[in-house]
C-alpha cells in the first residue's frame, strides 16, 4: 500500500508536508520520505518506519527543511522520495501502485542503453522506473501519460517541479488523490482525512488518469480524466481510515451500511455485538443499530504501539502483531453469545486465534459476520496482499480442499447462495471453530459504496476487472 501527500503555499509548507505525511501512516510501515524544493534546490530525507513512527522519525530534523513546495509518502516497497535530474530540469517523485510488468520495461530500458541507480536486493527501484518513462518524452505531462500507459498495474504519483506539483491519478483510478484548499495554499493527498487539522477544505476528486498542476493559486487541469473508473472496493471495507471520503463517499458511513446490511439477512439470537479493531468497528456498529443490539468492546486494541497486523512484511511479525495488539475484556465474554463483525478473511490464521480465546474466555458462542464477500483472487493491481499466494487465501484454500484444483468452478464458488459458495462458507467456518459464519453478498456491497459496480474494481471477489 502507501499514500502521498504534497503542498504548495505561499508561505513555508514544511509543519503541513509533515503532518499531512503522517496522516497516511495506515497505510504502511516500511518507509516514510519527503522532500521539499526551495531557493537553494532540493532537500530530502528517507526513513525506515518499521520499528517507529513516521512522526518521531522526521522530528528532529524539521529544522532543516524549508520551502514552500514538497510531496512526502509512506511506502510499503521502494525508498522514496526520489530526486532526478533530466532534460526536463531536476524533479522530486513519489509514487503508490503496483508495476507489474517491470521486467519488460527495465529490459526496454537496458535495451536502450539506460541505466537505475537504485536497486536492492538486485531489484530495480519502481519509482525510479517511473521517472525513467517520464524522462523520455518532451514534457511532464507527455511523460505521465506515457508512463500511465506502459505501466500494467496501477501508478500514482506526485512530481514536485520548480514551478509546483503534478498530480496524475493512476490510468483507472484503483487508487484516489484528492486536492484541498485554503486561502494561500494548495494539498494533495490520497486521504481526505489529512485535510480538515490542517485547514484545508476538500476541493477536487482527481478523475481516472487525470492530471492536475498544482501551485499555491490553485491548479490547472493538463490531462482531463477518463471515463473509466475501477477505484479499489477495499477502500470503504477496509485500509482506507474512517474518516476519509473517496468519490465524495465517507468511509465510515460506508461501513455502517455494510453492518446494517448484514444485520438484515440475519436473525441469529446473541447477547452482544462486537466489531473486531479497528476496521470491523464501523460494521459492527451498523449491524447493532439495525438490529437494535446492545453493542459492545469485548476486545480492545492496544494502540500506543502495534500497527495494522497486515503491513509487517514478516509472516512471524504479522501473526505476533495480530496476537499482542487485541486484549480480551473477559468480564464481557464469560457466559455470552458474541456476534463480531470483521472486514475480510484473508488467510484466517489471525481470527482462528482470537476466536480461541473467546472461548478460552468464556464464550457461550461466537458468530462471525464479514462486511466482503469471500477473497478468492489475489490483487494484481495494488499492492494489497501482493506478499501471499493464491492459496494463502483462505477462501482459495477451502476450494482446493473441496476440489482437488484450486482453480475450478470459481464463477460458482463466488456466487453467494449458491451450492458451493455455501459449502466453502460452512468449511471455513468449520476451520474456523465458529457457531456460525456469514460473508456480506456482492450486491449488498455495492449498495452500501453507492457506486455503480461497472465503477468498482471487485476482482479479489468475482475475478471481475478492467486492465
Amino acid at each position: 500500500m502507501g499514500g502521498l501527500f504534497g503542498v504548495v503555499s505561499d508561505s513555508d509548507c514544511v509543519a503541513d508536508l509533515y503532518y499531512g505525511t503522517d496522516y497516511h501512516s495506515h497505510l504502511g510501515t516500511r518507509r516514510g520520505g519527503m522532500a521539499v524544493r526551495n531557493e537553494h534546490g532540493f532537500h530530502r530525507a528517507i526513513h525506515n518506519i518499521e520499528n517507529s513512527y513516521f512522526r518521531s522519525k522526521f522530528e528532529a530534523e524539521l529544522g532543516r527543511f524549508h520551502g514552500r513546495q514538497g510531496i512526502g509518502v509512506i511506502s510499503d516497497t521502494d525508498p522514496q522520495p526520489l530526486i532526478i535530474g533530466s532534460h526536463l530540469g531536476t524533479f522530486g517523485i513519489v509514487t503508490v501502485g503496483r508495476i507489474n510488468n517491470m521486467a519488460e520495461l527495465v529490459a526496454k530500458a537496458f535495451a536502450g542503453r539506460s541505466y537505475f541507480s537504485g536497486t536492492s536486493d538486485g531489484i530495480t527501484n519502481p519509482t525510479e522506473v517511473v521517472a525513467m518513462l517520464i524522462c523520455r518524452e518532451d514534457s511532464f505531462e507527455a511523460g505521465i501519460r506515457a508512463a500511465q500507459e506502459a505501466i500494467q498495474g496501477s501508478c500514482s504519483l506526485l512530481l514536485l517541479t520548480e514551478g509546483g506539483i503534478y498530480a496524475a491519478r493512476d490510468r483507472l483510478g484503483r487508487t484516489p488523490l484528492v486536492a484541498g484548499r485554503r486561502p494561500g495554499a494548495t494539498a494533495i493527498s490520497s486521504e481526505t482525512c489529512a485535510f480538515p487539522n490542517l485547514g484545508f477544505d476538500t476541493a477536487y476528486f482527481l478523475g481516472p488518469g487525470e492530471i492536475l498542476f498544482m501551485t499555491a493559486d490553485g491548479w490547472e487541469q493538463r490531462q482531463a480524466p477518463g471515463e473509466r473508473l475501477q477505484i479499489c472496493s477495499f477502500l470503504w471495507v477496509y485500509y482506507g481510515y474512517p474518516a476519509s471520503e473517496y468519490e465524495g463517499i465517507n468511509v465510515e458511513d460506508v461501513r455502517y451500511r455494510c453492518g446494517a446490511a448484514l444485520a438484515r439477512h440475519d436473525d441469529v439470537e446473541v447477547d452482544l455485538v462486537a466489531g473486531i479493531p479497528d476496521s470491523g468497528i464501523g460494521h459492527a456498529i451498523g449491524y447493532a443499530g439495525e438490529r437494535q443490539l446492545p453493542y459492545s468492546r469485548p476486545f480492545v486494541k492496544y494502540t500506543p504501539t502495534w500497527p495494522r497486523s497486515f503491513m509487517p512484511q514478516n509472516q512471524a511479525m504479522r501473526d505476533l502483531v495480530a496476537k499482542m495488539k487485541l486484549i480480551p475484556v473477559r468480564r464481557l465474554i464469560d457466559g455470552r453469545r458474541l456476534l463480531f463483525c470483521d472486514d475480510s478473511i484473508v488467510r484466517g490464521t489471525q481470527l482462528k486465534d482470537n476466536v480461541q480465546i473467546l472461548f478460552d474466555c468464556g464464550a457461550c458462542q461466537v458468530h462471525m459476520r464479514i462486511a466482503c464477500p469471500t477473497l478468492i483472487h489475489p490483487c494484481p493491481f495494488i499492492n494489497f496482499s501482493s506478499s501471499r499466494s493464491t492459496l494463502d487465501l483462505a477462501g482459495r484454500k477451502t476450494i482446493k480442499a473441496l476440489e482437488g484444483v484450486e482453480d475450478r468452478d470459481l464463477d460458482q464458488y463466488a456466487r453467494a447462495g449458491s451450492a458451493k459458495n455455501l459449502a466453502m462458507v460452512d468449511r471455513i467456518r468449520d476451520q474456523l471453530h465458529l457457531s456460525s459464519l456469514r460473508y456480506q453478498t456482492l450486491d449488498d456491497l455495492v449498495a452500501a459504496i453507492g457506486l455503480p459496480k461497472e465503477r468498482l474494481c471487485t476482482h479479489c471477489w468475482d475475478g471481475s476487472s478492467y486492465y
